[in-house]
């Protein structure tokens, strides 16, 4: 038996879905807050007993220079980590998909799109999304994916701080404490500190080629996941020439805990003070805010897909992998096309449109 989540079932769904550990912040009703622009549905599927056992929810959202269109079925259905279940819980997926799809009439939905929080060694899995008419999608090493596909993950197992510090590679343990020594101080912020944090994002954003988030989107974030999310900054006193110092932001990181896990969401650092190694304090202040919360999983998020020395972002894996977690790659996008004419036409102006975007982005932050 399904149903809609209402005001009612709310925190059950919550408790549900932090409880399970296939729980994800995107599937949380603190996630639709964030991203308000999209209508949020929430089915949930009860057993025998009138126990929630299943969930899965969708960001909806009609596509924008489509939806006036005539007879257009222009509205994406994105279920961003879902569905919440027993992976080899088939009946239960059955009646959770039967009931998204009628979702998707009442909303003229082009297709329903997943990325579950599944490895892709789990074939069975897969080969049961295929049997239930969904489409897997090729690529994402190069993130083009809406969710990274390929993740490094440390996995806790109740190990306290000592233990995982002397897990990690030699030189990421040097690095950490050359942090220390050099005075770099990480401090957990408001949002009196998320002006610092945009410009140090877009800072990152032109170096890497990357387009990034307003300042607003982050202060939003930390409004809407309220405990569940935290900003970190890094500090320095920097001299100045009248002898004095100044206390100087030079690098800073936005995570999110929900359930057992702690993901590590937006990163962004100067370019002059990089010799200071304040990412590596970052990330096990981040690690250890998952240790004190009894997380199973730490999730350093997006990694391209197995590259070598040459590739561009080799020296991000190489730093994700300092830290011994696992490589991991998930099944990635699945699509269940209600229409394969609107599937086919919105998908080509939407990559259309963000290679234009982002040239554009390029090109006025140019020097910046």
């Amino acid at each position: 038996m399904t149903e809609i989540i209402n005001e009612k079932t709310l925190a059950e769904y919550e408790a549900f879905v932090q409880g399970h550990p296939k729980g994800n912040f995107a599937q949380s009703s603190y996630w639709a807050k964030q991203k308000s622009a999209w209508t949020w549905r929430a089915i949930a599927c009860r057993g025998e007993d009138g126990k929630i056992k299943g969930t899965l929810s969708f960001l909806i959202r009609r596509m924008p220079g489509f939806s006036k269109l005539p007879g257009a079925r222009s509205a994406m259905m994105y279920a961003s980590r879902g569905p919440v279940c027993n992976i080899d819980d088939y009946a239960t997926m059955d009646e959770l998909f039967a009931r998204a799809k009628e979702i998707a009439k009442e909303f003229k939905a082009y297709v329903i799109k997943i990325d579950p929080d599944i490895p892709s060694s789990e074939t069975a899995f897969t080969d049961y999304m295929i049997r239930s008419g969904f489409a897997v999608k090729s690529g994402g090493a190069e993130f083009e994916d809406i969710q990274p596909r390929y993740v490094f993950r440390l996995y806790l197992n109740g190990r306290g701080e000592d233990e995982l510090l002397a897990s990690f590679h030699q030189k990421t343990r040097y690095n950490i404490r050359l942090a220390e020594r050099k005075g770099v101080r990480v401090e957990i912020c408001g949002k009196e500190m998320v002006p610092e944090f945009g410009r140090l994002m877009l800072t990152t954003g032109v170096r890497d080629g990357f387009v990034t988030r307003p300042p607003q989107y982050f202060s939003d974030l930390l409004d809407n996941l309220g405990e569940h999310a935290r900003l970190y900054m890094a500090f320095i006193d920097e001299p100045m020439e009248d002898g004095s110092t100044r206390r100087k932001a030079i690098a800073g990181t936005l995570a999110i805990w929900y359930g057992d896990k702690v993901w590590y969401l937006y990163g962004a650092s100067s370019n002059e003070d990089r010799n200071y190694m304040p990412n590596y304090l970052l990330q096990w202040n981040m690690i250890r805010w998952a240790v004190e919360k009894g997380c199973r999983v730490y999730d350093f998020r997006g990694v391209p897909g197995d590259v070598g020395e040459d590739h561009p972002l080799y020296g991000l894996v190489k730093f994700k992998r300092g830290f011994n977690g696992d490589y991991t790659e998930f099944v990635g996008e699945m699509d269940l096309v209600l229409s394969r004419f609107w599937y086919q036409t919105i998908d080509k102006a939407t990559h259309t449109y963000g290679h234009m975007h982002a040239r554009l982005y390029r090109i006025k932050n140019r020097g910046k």
